[in-house]
C-alpha cells in the first residue's frame, strides 16, 4: 500500500495559492482516478480518497502545513504504511515556476511541511516531489509571495505544472520513485 500526500492549508482563504499547489495536484490525482474525498478515519485531521484499484491512499492533511506531520503520522499507523512507500507533494519557493523536483529521501530543506512530517515521523525516509513556484520579488515577504495567488500571466504554466506533477505521482504508484526521478528531474521537461 502507498500513501500520497499533497501538502497545503485548509480553507478557501488559501485556494489556488502558492502554497497550496500540493492540494491542486493530489485533487487532479483523485478527479483522474474518479475517487471521492472522505473524512479521515478515527479523527485524524485529514481528507482521503482511497484508490483501491492500485491500492492507494491519497491525502490532504487539514492540520495546517506547519503540523502536516501529525495527520501524516496518524495515516501511516492507520493504514500500516512505511514512510518509504509514502510520496509527499509539496511547493518549492527555491524551484523555478514549472520546475519539478523529485528525491526518494532527504532534508526538509527549510519547508515547514516537510519539516513537520520529518519530525512526526522520526525520519526524512520518504519520497517527496517539489513543485516549483518561484521565489518572487526579493523584496516582499517570503510568507506573503507562498500565500498569493498565481498571477495571470502565471497560470497556464500552473495548470501544465500540476498535470505534469499528476503524470509523475501516477508515475510514482505505478513504478516507484526512481522512474520519477529520472523522468522529471531533468530541466528541459519544464519547458
Amino acid at each position: 500500500m502507498k500513501l500520497i500526500v499533497g501538502l497545503g492549508n485548509s480553507g478557501r482563504r488559501y485556494d489556488g495559492t502558492r502554497h497550496n499547489i500540493g492540494f491542486d495536484v493530489v485533487d487532479l490525482v483523485a478527479s483522474r482516478q474518479r475517487i471521492e474525498w472522505e473524512s479521515g478515519p478515527r479523527g485524524i485531521e485529514a481528507l482521503v480518497a482511497r484508490w483501491r484499484a492500485a491500492d492507494v491512499v491519497v491525502a490532504k492533511p487539514l492540520t495546517f502545513m506547519n503540523l502536516s506531520g501529525v495527520a501524516v503520522v496518524g495515516l501511516l499507523q492507520f493504514y500500516k504504511i512505511d514512510p518509504a512507500d509514502m510520496l509527499v507533494v509539496v511547493d518549492d519557493v527555491n524551484i523555478e515556476l514549472g520546475r519539478l523536483r523529485t528525491r526518494a529521501r532527504g532534508s526538509a530543506g527549510g519547508h515547514n511541511g516537510l519539516k513537520s512530517i520529518a519530525g512526526s515521523v522520526g525520519s526524512d525516509e520518504f519520497a517527496r516531489l517539489r513543485v516549483g513556484v518561484g521565489r518572487g520579488d526579493d523584496r516582499r515577504d517570503l510568507a506573503d509571495h507562498v500565500l498569493s495567488k498565481f498571477d495571470a500571466s502565471e497560470r497556464v504554466i500552473v495548470v501544465e505544472t500540476v498535470d505534469r506533477s499528476a503524470d509523475a505521482v501516477e508515475l510514482f504508484v505505478a513504478e516507484g520513485i526512481g522512474p520519477v526521478m529520472n523522468r522529471y528531474n531533468k530541466k528541459e521537461d519544464a519547458e
